[in-house]
């Protein structure tokens, strides 16, 4: 895309948010590269790293938390960077929300940033590291706790073992906050999707809840809806 191009795009885009009156953001990892946070899937993604013992696919599932959790928290703890700082897209969107322009951001990112930023509606599809519950009697820990226990960490009430408020492969998304994303799309008058692929399912089938003509796309690379938006810019979600 020209540059002449992406200025005609942006202005459009700004045109779109001024008449708006009900915004939906839907965020994925790229939301969170420019908070120097890694994704999963790019070339240079978590998942191209080869000092794994095994493919992080396999460390962050259900089965693997069950039957190896000192090493599901030895990776686990890998991915929890606690000294990212929001960058321009969480803020923007914040001021939205405080505007009343933005009324959610339905997120895929479990790094809490956009509450860091100060949205206050923000569903989280795959849940949050800053959430992290006792499987024996629900006591809550924040991510310090995980982070400064060495090997299990168990609850200091109860014994138990505590577990990460993230979705892992092999489990369901949380079908409240499903409900919650997808009434949200449904009454939206404009669906901005940022920063993601839309290949990680079921997540990106939230999208199909939108009908209305107001679809914008914002990311690097080409997606499958990308033959549905009204509006795409191709590049940082930032600017």
């Amino acid at each position: 895309m020209d540059k002449h191009m992406l200025n005609e795009n942006h202005e459009e885009l700004a045109k779109r948010i001024l008449s708006a009156k009900h915004i939906v953001f839907f965020g994925g990892a790229g939301v969170s590269t420019e908070s120097k946070i890694p994704d999963f899937r790019s070339a240079d993604g978590l998942y191209q790293k080869k000092n794994f013992p095994y493919p992080p696919e396999m460390m962050l599932s259900h089965s693997f938390f069950e039957r190896h959790t000192k090493e599901f928290y030895d990776f686990y703890r890998t991915i929890i960077f606690k000294e990212a700082k929001p960058n321009a897209a969480h803020l923007k969107l914040a001021q939205w929300e405080k505007e009343g322009r933005l009324a959610a951001v339905i997120t895929q990112n479990i790094d809490g940033l956009h509450q860091a930023a100060g949205s206050k509606t923000v569903y989280e599809l795959h849940g949050s590291v800053k959430r992290n519950y006792c499987q024996k009697c629900g006591a809550f820990y924040d991510e310090d706790f995980i982070l400064t226990n060495e090997g299990i960490p168990h609850c200091i009430k109860c014994g138990g073992i505590v577990k990460p408020d993230v979705v892992l492969y092999e489990e369901s998304l949380h079908m409240d906050t499903i409900n919650k994303a997808k009434n949200a799309i449904q009454e939206a008058d404009m669906l901005i999707v940022g920063g993601t692929s839309l290949v990680v399912y079921p997540a990106a089938g939230m999208i199909n809840y939108y009908h209305g003509d107001n679809l914008v796309l914002i990311n690097r690379e080409a997606t499958s809806f990308d033959n549905r938006a009204n509006l795409i810019l191709k590049g940082s979600i930032g600017e």
